[in-house]
């Protein structure tokens, strides 16, 4: 392993040089299935051609312009992205470079909103245990997992976390005098693949809307088509039964596809808070990860593309289920967690070095979400027998 980087990270034992669909290949040409999609980024699969082109063709008209001038492809993949998020509710868009920005941004929006409308001290987000919202100091801050706070205090004020599906602790918490948002992901990434329930997200939206205290996505992890929708949100409905609507969705991760891209997305309550000079991002809707966009939103957006996510999902976890010594499977579309008996890490490892074992071998990368659960993401375009693939070498790596 190189050195000169920060030890930041408990890398495993491999170092890929170039990826094809599903599949990475090391620097010794050993291939390995791609159960991880860069955590939920590759979401079309490495070297995807349509993608390749259109950054190419980017790159080579130009990379970048500040945002004191309006570039005609961000144009684009801003009008997109706000069509394919308009079934809940979404209005306009702020163009970031990552989800702890975009989280940033949206913890800015709804604090103005409220200050605008009923002056300080009403500045307070609620977060949810289990939850993971970024790394800079205001998300660490809304992230509702202590391991992660360790050392870096003291963190922004303003944040309570509360039990997720505990609707008595919500309605208690939601005080219309200090509380400015509630900040949800509607499946949970990193605590192991949670779902919220369709009575939680109904509380949430019927107290929030009656209390005029934003309700808000983050949708960084299970959006762009990860669960089955476009949005993960879109899988419930408020309280009356109807779709749900949101005042504030964050998106980044896969949503250029592998360019690093973010987007903070506003409700009809909160489209025209932001005025010049309130929020800015150097790189925010830069060209080439727009172009990038526009491929991941013309080729994902479908209800034929988002339907084989679900029928690969729906099988996947299936197959999952059968496996030795997995003890319960959760999860929506292609985001699946699942707890397993013994210790994650090994299996992990054991992933990597089953590409040593012959010639037609080949490894299995795969994610962790703490001690004994195991998470899969994988790209979109994996196959039937991708799915086939992947399931066996588990299988084997569980009975070892």
């Amino acid at each position: 392993m190189n050195n000169v980087f920060m030890d930041t990270y408990h890398r495993l034992p491999v170092t890929f040089a170039r990826g094809e669909g599903s599949w990475l290949y090391d620097i010794n040409g050993k291939k390995y299935l791609d159960f991880t999609s860069g955590i939920a980024v590759n979401i079309l699969g490495h070297n995807y051609p349509p993608l390749v082109r259109a950054v190419s063709e980017q790159a080579a008209k130009y990379l970048h312009v500040c945002n004191y001038y309006q570039s005609d492809v961000s144009a684009a993949f801003a009008e997109k992205l706000v069509e394919a998020c308009a079934p809940a509710g979404i209005k306009n868009v702020f163009l970031a470079n990552s989800g702890a920005e975009a989280n940033e941004g949206a913890c800015k929006l709804a604090r103005k909103y409220s200050l605008l409308k009923y002056g300080p001290g009403r500045h307070t987000i609620v977060t949810l245990l289990g939850s993971f919202h970024g790394r800079t100091i205001t998300t660490l801050a809304a992230t509702g997992q202590d391991k992660f706070h360790r050392d870096f205090g003291p963190f922004t004020e303003g944040f309570i976390h509360i039990q997720s599906g505990d609707i008595d602790a919500l309605e208690s918490v939601l005080d219309s005098k200090s509380v400015a948002g509630l900040l949800i992901e509607a499946v949970q990434g990193e605590s192991g693949i949670v779902p919220q329930t369709q009575e939680f997200i109904a509380a949430a939206a019927k107290l929030c809307a009656e209390r005029d205290i934003l309700l808000m996505f983050d949708e960084i992890q299970c959006g762009l088509g990860r669960t089955g929708t476009f949005l993960a949100l879109e899988q419930y409905q408020d309280s009356e039964g109807n779709p749900l609507k949101a005042d504030i969705v964050t998106l980044a991760k896969g949503i250029a596809g592998g360019i690093p891209a973010g987007a903070v997305l506003a409700g009809e309550k909160t489209c025209g808070v932001f005025t010049v000079g309130d929020h800015g991002s150097t790189f925010g809707g830069n060209p080439v990860a727009a172009a990038a966009g526009l491929v991941v939103l013309k080729t994902v957006n479908t209800p034929e593309f988002l339907k084989e996510i679900k029928r690969k999902g729906d099988l996947l976890a299936a197959a999952i289920k059968r496996a030795p010594s997995v003890k319960e499977v959760r999860g929506k579309g292609l985001m699946i967690g699942f707890d397993i008996e013994g210790s994650a890490w090994p299996v992990l490892e054991a992933g990597i070095a089953r590409a040593d074992l012959g010639k037609d071998q080949y490894g299995l990368l795969m994610l962790s979400a703490g001690n004994n659960t195991l998470r899969m993401l994988p790209p979109y375009v994996l196959t039937d027998s991708e799915i086939e693939q992947g399931v066996a070498a588990l299988s084997e790596l569980l009975k070892t």
